[in-house]
């Protein structure tokens, strides 16, 4: 065989590969294509689970909200009128808080009264006040802990993730994955009208709840603790 003959020869093989390596990712974007219809069509969106659970709970008077990808980039009063809220002060947040100094024996979330983490509703336009939560967490053991066994500090975004299942700016005190008992600001409870906005799970979506109905629903602990 010539040299053009072995030229030809190297080229039909080339693009006898290219072509099976073409038609296998097809075939595999067709299958991703398969799974992700298949996920749409059966699987249970965010605000569908999020609903299901509230209204087990009794609660009616709710709505989620999806907002712009540059939310979060935008100022607080910007977001208020994207939500429709009456003012910034309905604007509120979930915090995952953990007690660095816990006691040895204390590592889940098993005692409400005396649990390793915390989660925390508060205003956005509000400065956490964790000192008031110690004092509440020392009153609430009955002074029988000492004070310097409770430190409330943010958890880190890893932590808060694995013991939500939701990331950073999506942490929402529904459906968590973990049982966390939750620490209500008083002054969210003093808003008129009588609802407030938190994050929904995702995060562009939000979720506005009346205030009593999710007292009843979450069964939180209600403290001063914001300045």
């Amino acid at each position: 065989m010539g040299a053009l003959g072995e030229l030809e020869a190297l080229q039909t093989c080339l693009l006898q590969r290219i072509a099976a390596v073409e038609l296998s990712l097809q075939t595999q974007f067709d299958q991703i294509s398969s799974d992700c219809a298949a996920d749409g069509e059966g699987g249970e969106t965010t605000e569908a689970r999020l609903s299901a659970i509230l209204r087990a709970r009794g609660v009616d008077d709710f709505a989620f909200k999806r907002v712009p990808a540059d939310y979060y980039d935008r100022p607080i009063e910007v977001r208020r009128d994207i939500l429709g809220a009456p003012s910034v002060e309905h604007l509120c947040k979930s915090i995952v808080l953990v007690n660095t100094q816990a006691l040895a024996g204390i590592t889940d979330c098993c005692d409400r009264n005396n649990s390793k983490y915390y989660v925390v509703v508060i205003q956005y336009a509000a400065r956490l006040n964790a000192e008031n939560i110690k004092n509440f967490l020392y009153t609430l053991n009955n002074s029988k802990i000492s004070k310097k066994k409770f430190n409330m500090r943010l958890a880190p975004e890893e932590e808060s993730l694995k013991l939500t299942g939701f990331v950073h700016n999506a942490v929402t005190c529904i459906g968590m994955e973990t049982d966390i008992p939750v620490i209500l600001d008083e002054a969210i409870t003093k808003l008129k009208p009588d609802f407030f906005w938190l994050g929904g799970g995702e995060v562009d979506l939000k979720l506005r709840i009346r205030t009593s109905q999710f007292i009843s629903a979450v069964n939180p602990f209600v403290v001063n603790c914001s300045s």
